[in-house]
């Protein structure tokens, strides 16, 4: 069934918080082959936790199975680094949506803040929701 595309425009509620600690960077770290340590930075595509929680909810509430969804594409653009002790939210909306080859292509913008509100980043994606087969 394809995407209504009144769903252009909506925002989703933020996610619950997600707590960075020192663990969850590392282990973030040792699966993507980034640098982890105490010196090391966040990685920069860290926030995809987040991100990807406000997704799943997304894809909940409009009951959209996770299994007919290929992530097309992922950019991060922040205002500040991500760091250990952050409370992260995410807010996503759907800010574009379009029908190819019976798939939806559905662009995403998620909000990610801090406990105090503040904008770390901004995360734009592109998820196709495969249409259904003959």
């Amino acid at each position: 069934m394809p995407i209504d595309s009144t769903l252009v425009g909506k925002s989703f509620p933020a996610t619950e918080p997600y707590q960075v600690t020192a663990d969850a960077v590392a282990g973030f770290a040792g699966a993507v082959g980034a640098a982890a340590g105490d010196d090391a930075p966040v990685p920069p595509t860290f926030p995809i936790v987040v991100t990807f929680a406000a997704m799943l909810d997304f894809l909940d509430t409009e009951q959209v199975e996770l299994s007919r969804i290929v992530h097309g594409d992922q950019k991060f653009h922040y205002r500040r680094p991500v760091r250990i002790g952050d409370a992260l939210t995410a807010t996503m909306s759907v800010t574009g949506l379009r029908q190819i080859g019976g798939n939806d292509i559905i662009a995403t913008a998620s909000e990610i803040t801090d406990a105090d509100g503040d904008v770390v980043c901004t995360t734009t994606a592109t998820l196709v929701h495969r249409g259904g087969g003959a």
